[in-house]
C-alpha cells in the first residue's frame, strides 16, 4: 500500500496531455475516463445498497466545493490530461441545479483537456428531468449523452422498487429530452421484478423498443444485504420473485427480440443501436484508466486502484489533505489478467485469446481445455475469429463461468 493523492503522484505517460495539456487531433478517440459520483437522492429506492443520501442544500453546497477541489487538485497532478469521457452517476446527478453543474463543467474545461469526440452523460431520473428547458440547458454545456431511469413500465412495479415518479412522468421526460435535441438517450429498465412474468416483460420490451431509445440496459433485479426489498422477497416477506427458470427466458427472448429490431447485444446487460454503445462504460470493460471524483468513487490509473471515502465528513478531510494514509491497492500482472477474462467474457466481443496468450505467456484455451470442452459441449461458450465468448446461455452463468476461468473456482 501506498500515497495515492499527495504530491508524489506521478504523472503517466500513458495519459494524453501529460505533459503538457495539448488537446488531441481532431477525430482522436484517446484519453482518459472521467466518472464524477453524484451522492444525492430524493429518496432511497428499495433495492438500492448504492451510497447516497437525501439533498439538501447545505451538503450539496460542502460538497460542491469539495468536488470543485477535487477536479483542480487532480487536474494539476496528472498535468491536465485529455478526457474521452465523463460520465454524472449516482446517486441522481439531475437534482444538481443546471448552474451548479455549469459550474462542474467550466471547472473540467479549465483543468482538463476536452477531446473533440468527448462523450458526455448525465443519468437522470423522470421526477427531477422533465421539461425541455432543463435538457436544452444540458447540451449547452456539452451533455451529450442521457441515461434515463426509467426501470419499468408499470407503476406497480415502480412502486415496489420505491422509484419517486411514475410511468407518465417517464413518458413526458423522454418526450422533453427529445424536443431539447437530445440525440443520444439510453433507458435504463430492471427485469426478474416480484410478480413478473415472461409475457409482461416481453409487452415492455416491445413498447420500449418502439419508443427508439439509442441505448437500453435491462438489468436483472439483484437483491443486496440490506435492502429493503430483499427482505420482502425473503421466506417472510410478501413477494416472491419469478422462478429461475422464467428468469432465464427473459433473459435469452429478451435479448434475441432487442437484437431482432437492431439493438446490437454488446454486454450482458447493455443493448444499442449501431454508433450508440456507451464508450464511457465500454472503456471500463476494456482495461482504460478511469478516474472518479466524488464520495465513494473509485479510480484505477495503471496499476493503481483507489477509492474516495464515502462520508462527507471523510471526503472533506480527504479532499483538504488532512488524511495521512490514503492508500492504493497495488494490482499485480496475475490481478489484471483475471481482470482481462472477467471483463472481456461479459462483452460481445469476448476474450482476445491471442492478446491473452501474448500478456499470459501461455494459452488459456490449451490450459482451460477439459472446462472449455465441456462449456462448448453445453452451448456456454463459442470460440471464433480468435476471441472466446459467451453465447446468451452463457450470459445467464457468467458470474460462475468467469470465476472457473479467471480465479479457479
Amino acid at each position: 500500500m501506498g500515497r495515492i493523492y499527495g504530491e508524489d503522484v506521478p504523472a503517466r505517460p500513458a495519459f494524453p496531455d501529460a505533459s503538457g495539456g495539448k488537446k488531441p487531433a481532431s477525430g482522436d478517440d484517446s484519453g482518459l475516463l472521467l466518472y464524477i459520483h453524484v451522492p444525492f437522492c430524493r429518496s432511497r429506492c428499495t433495492y438500492c445498497t448504492f451510497h447516497s443520501q437525501s439533498f439538501n442544500q447545505v451538503t450539496f453546497a460542502w460538497y460542491l466545493k469539495r468536488l470543485l477541489d477535487e477536479i483542480r487538485l487532480w487536474g494539476r497532478r496528472l498535468k491536465r490530461p485529455a478526457l474521452r469521457t465523463v460520465y454524472f452517476g449516482g446517486g441522481t446527478p439531475s437534482l444538481i441545479p443546471l448552474n451548479n453543474l455549469d459550474q462542474i463543467m467550466k471547472a473540467l474545461g479549465k483543468h482538463f483537456a476536452f477531446n473533440p469526440n468527448m462523450e458526455t452523460t448525465i443519468e437522470a431520473n423522470p421526477d427531477s428531468a422533465h421539461d425541455a428547458s432543463y435538457f436544452r440547458g444540458l447540451l449547452s454545456m456539452g451533455f451529450n449523452r442521457l441515461s434515463l431511469g426509467m426501470q419499468s413500465l408499470k407503476d406497480e412495479d415502480l412502486r415496489i422498487m420505491g422509484r419517486p415518479h411514475s410511468v407518465a412522468m417517464t413518458l413526458a421526460s423522454y418526450e422533453a429530452a427529445r424536443r431539447a435535441g437530445f440525440g443520444n438517450i439510453g433507458l435504463d429498465l430492471i427485469w426478474g421484478l416480484p410478480g413478473q412474468r415472461l409475457k409482461a416483460w416481453m409487452d415492455q420490451l416491445k413498447l420500449v423498443s418502439e419508443m427508439r431509445p439509442e441505448h437500453i440496459s435491462a438489468y436483472n433485479l439483484t437483491l443486496e444485504e440490506g435492502a429493503p426489498l430483499t427482505e420482502r422477497c425473503s421466506e417472510k416477506g410478501d413477494l416472491t420473485l419469478p422462478q429461475d427458470q422464467e428468469q432465464g427466458r427473459m433473459f435469452v427472448y429478451g435479448a434475441e427480440f432487442l437484437e431482432s429490431v437492431g439493438y446490437l447485444h454488446y454486454e450482458v446487460s447493455n443493448f444499442a443501436r449501431m454508433g450508440f454503445t456507451s464508450r464511457h462504460n465500454a472503456g471500463y470493460w476494456d482495461g482504460s484508466d478511469y478516474l472518479g471524483l466524488g464520495p465513494s468513487a473509485v479510480s484505477t490509473l495503471g496499476r493503481r486502484r483507489f477509492a474516495v471515502p464515502k462520508y462527507m465528513d471523510e471526503y472533506d478531510a480527504y479532499v483538504r489533505g488532512a488524511m495521512v494514509g490514503d492508500d492504493y491497492e497495488e494490482l499485480t500482472d496475475d490481478d489484471l489478467l483475471k481482470e482481462m477474462v472477467m471483463l472481456s467474457l461479459r462483452t460481445g466481443k469476448g476474450l482476445d485469446l491471442k492478446e491473452f496468450r501474448k500478456r499470459a505467456g501461455y494459452d488459456l484455451v490449451k490450459r482451460q481445455e477439459p472446462l472449455i470442452t465441456a462449456l462448448h459441449r453445453e452451448n456456454l461458450v463459442r470460440i471464433s475469429q480468435g476471441r472466446l465468448r459467451l453465447t446468451k446461455n452463457g450470459m445467464l452463468v457468467s458470474n460462475v463461468i468467469i470465476r472457473r476461468l479467471a480465479f479457479g473456482e
